[in-house]
């Protein structure tokens, strides 16, 4: 995952997670709504000073982006199993990669 698309990702799920739209937070970071859009969706690689803004757009600082950009990452690397939508049984989960296990999340209905 690349770090502008987890910034993004941060960025979108703390507005959403506000209810603020993007035509509030980009007002009051003094940035265009499309750039602001670009920039949750991973398409721009913003400057400090812009994250600044944003973040204080959002009532955060630096930090708290940067520790919800490392939930994002963790979050990216997680393999999520919905046992409720299985017919059959699950007899392994592996990784593409040996040397990074991921988390695995099991999903079952009660």
């Amino acid at each position: 995952m690349l770090l502008r698309h987890a910034i993004g990702a941060a960025l979108r799920r703390i507005r959403l997670d506000e209810g603020r739209t993007l035509r509030e937070v980009s007002r009051d970071a003094n940035i265009s709504m499309p750039y602001l859009s670009e920039i949750e969706r991973g398409r721009k690689e913003p400057s400090s000073e812009i994250l600044a803004g944003i973040c204080a757009a959002l009532g955060l600082t630096l930090l708290d982006l940067l520790n919800e950009v490392s939930f994002e990452t963790r979050l990216a690397d997680a393999v999520v199993v919905d046992l409720t939508a299985a017919t059959g049984t699950v007899t392994a989960i592996t990784s593409a990669s040996a040397s990074h296990a991921p988390e695995v999340a099991l999903a079952v209905a009660a």
